[in-house]
C-alpha cells in the first residue's frame, strides 16, 4: 500500500510539473518534400519522416488522415508543396557523439495540410545511427513520457511556438547544405591527419637512414685512417670518397 502511495505521489507531482510550464516543448519544422506517404485504410495514409543530419538521426512513423478525410486531396497537397511536418521534441541537452550534438528528446510529431493540423495516430520514433545507443534511446523514453503529461500541444498553449517553426522548415536543399558542410569538415579533419602522418612517417624513414650514414661515414673514415697507408694515400683516400 504505501509503495502504491508512493507511485501515485510521483505520478501528481510529474503531472504537476508538466502543467505549471517546467517542461517546454521546442519545435522544429521539415518540408513535405522529405515525407513519403503510402496507402493504409478509412481515410488514414501510414507516412515516414527520416532526416538523418545532424543534429537530427531520427525516423518518425505513423498514419496521417487529412481534415477533410479525403487521402487524395492529401496526396496532392503533398505534390503541391502544401503539407509540412513540425516535429516536438523536449530539449534536454542534447547528446553528443563523435563530436557533434543530436536532440533526441522527440515525443510528438504533427502534419499540417493547408495550415490545419491533420489527425495522427499509431506514431513511433526510431533513432538512428550514430544517435541510437542506450543512453539516448534512454532520454527518448523519457521525452515521450514527459510529453505525453503536456496534453494538446497543437492547438493554443504553443501556437506562436509552432507557427515560428514553420515559417523555416528544413527542407531538401537545407539538408544537402549541411550534409555538404559535414563533408567538407571531415575532409579537411582527413587533410590534416594525412598530412600529420606523412610527417611522422618522414621523421621515422630520417631516423631509420641516420645509423646508415652514420655508419658509411665511419667505414669511409676507418678505410681512409688505415695505418698501413703512406700520408699521400690516406689523402688520396679521401679525396676519393668526397
Amino acid at each position: 500500500m504505501k509503495k502504491i502511495l508512493i507511485l501515485l505521489v510521483l505520478a501528481l507531482s510529474m503531472v504537476s510539473y508538466a502543467q505549471e510550464g517546467s517542461i517546454k516543448p521546442k519545435f522544429q519544422a521539415f518540408s513535405g518534400a522529405l515525407l513519403k506517404l503510402k496507402d493504409s485504410e478509412k481515410g488514414y495514409l501510414k507516412f515516414s519522416l527520416k532526416v538523418d543530419v545532424a543534429p537530427w538521426a531520427f525516423q518518425a512513423i505513423g498514419e496521417v488522415r487529412a481534415p477533410n478525410g479525403d487521402p487524395e486531396l492529401l496526396r496532392e497537397a503533398l505534390f503541391e508543396g502544401e503539407v509540412y511536418a513540425v516535429l516536438a521534441y523536449i530539449d534536454n541537452s542534447p547528446v553528443e557523439v563523435n563530436g557533434e550534438q543530436y536532440n533526441v528528446g522527440l515525443f510528438d510529431i504533427m502534419l499540417y495540410y493547408d495550415e490545419e493540423p491533420t489527425t495522427i495516430r499509431n506514431l513511433k520514433f526510431r533513432l538512428l545511427p550514430p544517435a541510437d545507443d542506450d543512453w539516448s534511446k534512454g532520454i527518448l523514453n523519457d521525452a515521450l513520457s514527459s510529453g505525453s503529461l503536456l496534453g494538446q500541444i497543437w492547438k493554443g498553449k504553443y501556437e506562436r511556438a509552432i507557427t515560428k517553426a514553420s515559417a523555416d522548415p528544413i527542407d531538401k536543399r537545407k539538408l544537402q547544405a549541411m550534409k555538404k558542410k559535414k563533408k567538407d569538415a571531415e575532409d579537411s579533419e582527413m587533410t590534416v591527419s594525412d598530412k600529420r602522418k606523412q610527417r611522422m612517417k618522414e621523421m621515422a624513414d630520417d631516423d631509420d637512414d641516420q645509423p646508415k650514414k652514420k655508419k658509411k661515414k665511419m667505414s669511409n673514415r676507418d678505410e681512409c685512417d688505415d695505418p698501413n697507408l703512406s700520408p699521400r694515400e690516406k689523402k688520396r683516400c679521401r679525396m676519393k670518397k668526397k
